[in-house]
Order: structure tokens, then sequence, then C-alpha cells
């Protein structure tokens, strides 16, 4: 495991960007108690971890540290104690938030959901019927559109939810807002880039590294 190289942040931070915009900063400012996330890399996966975690690891050999942390989501909590175990999970538990291919470019991963949706500029809200349909790897056609964020341009990073605010997938979109209005209920207003259906779809493969 190794901190990221000056290009390689360059990469991680042009992605993360296109859905927080000028709240990116945020995810790495110092906490109240002193410490810090960081973005580390651990073969192909980047992780995006607590400064003292990520010290801690250090100890343990490089190809014998198999993972810092799994990514946890929203969903996975059961209600009614769901926001506060969330809350420290959170704190404590690094995010994977995705991995480099080996041509050098920079993929964000459905592990990054949780991070995007604490932080995203634009957001699409699904209606029930869009629900399944996204969570099997589909795009967004408009008749699924609850309601989204307004003025959203053309290939803005976007985060999709349920009608009940949970994150369920991320993408960019295919029109702008202004433009969707125009298209017909089947034409695609977003494309889908990673949803919650993968952590049973690619389990196998999901957070494996090579």
């Amino acid at each position: 495991m190794r901190p990221l190289v000056e290009e390689e942040t360059k990469k991680v931070f042009a992605k993360l960007a296109n859905y927080t915009g000028g709240s990116l900063k945020q995810l790495i400012q110092p906490l109240d108690n002193g410490d810090r996330y960081v973005l580390r890399l651990q073969k192909d996966r980047v992780y995006y971890v607590l400064l003292s975690i990520a010290n801690l690891a250090v100890s343990i050999e490089r190809a014998k540290l198999l993972s810092i942390g799994t990514c946890l989501g929203e969903s996975l909590f059961p209600a009614p104690t769901g926001q506060a175990v969330l809350a420290e999970a959170q704190r404590l538990i690094p995010w994977i938030v995705g991995k480099f291919t080996k041509k050098g470019s920079f993929k964000l991963h459905i592990t990054a959901l949780p991070i995007l949706a604490e932080h995203a500029r634009y957001k699409l809200w699904v209606k029930p019927n869009g629900e399944m349909p996204l969570l099997y790897g589909s795009h967004c056609v408009k008749a699924h559109v609850g309601r989204w964020t307004d003025d959203i341009p053309e290939h803005a990073g976007i985060v999709f939810y349920n009608m009940a605010d949970v994150p369920i997938a991320f993408g960019v979109t295919a029109r702008s807002t202004a433009d969707a209005k125009r298209l017909d209920p089947t034409g695609i207003v977003a494309f889908r880039q990673a949803d919650c259906g993968e952590y049973v779809r690619d389990e196998d493969t999901l957070f494996s590294s090579g």
C-alpha cells in the first residue's frame, strides 16, 4: 500500500469532481479529532481511508495485505439504528473508491457511491418502476424519472436515488434537463455507470485485486 503519486491523484480527483463539484475539498479536510482521510493504492484499488488506519496498515507486508477495509452503504443497515451505525462505520471503515486499469485510466466503482451521494452536486430520483431496471444495469429513461435537480448540464455526473432518498446508482446525464423535456418517454436521460445490483452480480470480482 502506498500514497498516490501526483498524476494518479489528479485522475482520481477529476473523476470525483464531476460528481461533487466544489465540495471535493471537503473529502480531505482535517476532522475535529485531528485525523483526516487520505487516498491509498493497494494493488490496483484506490482506498479512501483515515490516515490513522493507513498508518497502521503500513506494518503489514504489501504482498500479504489483501484489503484495508470493506465498503459499506446506507442500504446495508436496517432501521431504526441504521443512521447511527452508518455514521460510526463511515468514520472508521475505509472505502474502495475505484481502480486503475492496465492502461492507467481510473474507474470509479459502486463502492464509491456513499461518498458520491454525501457530496453529490446533481441528483435524480427514480420512480419505483424504474428501480429494478437500473439495478440490473439499464440506463435511465425519461418515463422513470420521478424528479431531479434543476438545470443539470449534459454529461454531468449524477447520483440516482429511489423515491425514499436511498442512493442506488451513479452515472452521467445523456441530455441536459432542458433537452430531456423534449424526449419521448423511452428516451435515455442518464447513462448508468454503476449500481448497487453489482454487489450481487459481481460479488466474486468486485473486491478482488490483480
